[in-house]
């Protein structure tokens, strides 16, 4: 099936998606995992978190679901509580393929994913993620696209994202890193039939780290959903780690920095959806809260001051630790 079955109208909070990245494995990059996850992160008690939060995020109308090769078990997680309830017909799954899990469910691992952007690699995992989702599978997006990434020019890996468009799967790409607006610039001069290769562009995008902000208004413009990913920069955006504004702006409002954080966000009128990364269903519904909050002009202004230089953004991205 297409990714073009997404409506973003379907419901209230349908603009805001759940990511498995945080718990479709035992460790990872977001600040506070110690109290987010069980004290035995085993395969079963992570599979169990991962369906309360697809029960919860699907009963508050969240209709886009989002996983990748890389993040552990999750799509083999999501492809269970899909199984378990055929019922549920009106989400849309998206999963990434690029990046080979390699941690071996550890989260002390010196190395937890290798990147690899060849037509092999496309090959081993879309089989692999196929054969988990089967045809509920909507969406197949290059995992963070570089500039140098060689996805973006290897003729065998473009025939294949061409092929799977003419099945009826839409191809995507996510982006990472502090040149991320030139890798969707080069993305969007891809051409399929009469139009852009790819049916969505997921970037980084948040209060802290806006550089993609441009390139992402184009992607738009020329027919692409946006999906913003980590619009709480990992954690640096939620709780007692937040700056003091937006602390302020979410104690004027009632709600978290977390929701003000991802209100900003969906303030953008070229922003399609926005990415929960929640680990408890108690954040999922912190996150969720924001999208029913309206900042004004002011608070958006207030906001846009912390921009960082996105040199020094990923840099503090990069120093973060697995947990």
């Amino acid at each position: 099936m297409a990714f073009s079955r997404f409506s973003p109208d379907a419901t209230p909070a349908a603009r805001i998606g759940l990511g498995l990245a945080a718990v479709g494995r035992p460790g990872y990059i977001n600040l506070g995992r110690a109290g987010d996850l069980p004290a035995e992160r085993t395969v079963g008690a992570l599979r169990e978190r991962s369906h309360q939060l697809l029960d919860a995020a699907h009963a508050a109308g969240v209709r886009y679901l989002d996983a990748a090769r890389s993040y552990g078990r999750a799509e083999e997680f999501l492809a269970g509580w899909l199984a378990d309830r055929p019922g549920v017909r009106d989400v849309v799954v998206g999963s990434k393929w690029g990046y080979t899990y390699t941690a071996e469910w550890r989260a002390d691992a010196a190395t937890h994913e290798v990147k690899d952007h060849s037509a092999a690699t496309f090959d081993r995992q879309y089989a692999e993620s196929t054969a988990l989702l089967g045809d509920r599978l909507d969406l197949y997006q290059i995992h963070s696209v570089t500039p140098d990434s060689p996805a973006l020019r290897d003729p065998a890996v473009l025939e294949r994202l061409a092929a799977l468009r003419a099945a009826g799967i839409d191809v995507g790409l996510s982006t990472s890193g502090p040149a991320q607006a030139e890798a969707i610039r080069a993305a969007l001069e891809l051409r399929y039939e009469d139009g852009p290769l790819f049916r969505t562009v997921q970037s980084t995008f948040n209060v802290l780290e806006p550089s993609a902000g441009e390139a992402l208004a184009e992607a738009h413009a020329a027919g692409l959903t946006v999906i913003v990913k980590e619009a709480m920069a990992n954690g640096r955006l939620a709780g007692e780690a937040a700056p003091p504004a937006l602390r302020e702006i979410a104690r004027e409002h009632g709600t978290g920095p977390d929701a003000v954080a991802i209100a900003a966000v969906l303030h953008r009128p070229w922003v399609g959806i926005v990415l929960s990364g929640a680990a408890t269903v108690p954040q999922l519904t912190g996150n969720l809260a924001a999208a029913r909050l309206r900042l004004d002009p002011r608070e958006l202004a207030r906001l846009t001051e912390l921009a960082e230089p996105a040199a020094r953004y990923w840099a503090k991205r990069s120093a973060l630790p697995w947990s």
